[in-house]
C-alpha cells in the first residue's frame, strides 16, 4: 500500500501498521507519531491498521526559546 510518512510517499506491505511505518522510518526517541493528524498514542502502533493513502507524521519535540 501507498501512504505518506512526513510528506514523502513510503510503500509499505498490506495490512501495515504504524509500527511498521515507525520501523521504517527508524526515528530516534523522543518522537510523537500522527495518522491523519489524529495523535496515535505509542502503546496502540501495533494495533493502529494504515490505509492507503493515509497521511504519517513521525515528529520529534523541539526545545529551546
Amino acid at each position: 500500500m501507498n501512504v505518506f510518512i512526513n510528506q514523502n510517499a513510503v510503500q509499505l506491505p498490506d495490512g501495515a501498521t504504524v509500527a511498521d511505518a515507525v520501523a521504517h522510518l527508524a526515528p530516534q526517541p523522543p518522537f510523537a507519531v500522527a495518522v491523519n493528524l489524529q495523535f496515535v498514542p505509542s502503546a496502540r502502533y501495533a494495533a493502529h491498521a494504515l490505509q492507503s493513502g493515509d497521511q504519517i507524521e513521525i515528529i520529534a519535540p523541539v526545545t529551546g526559546g
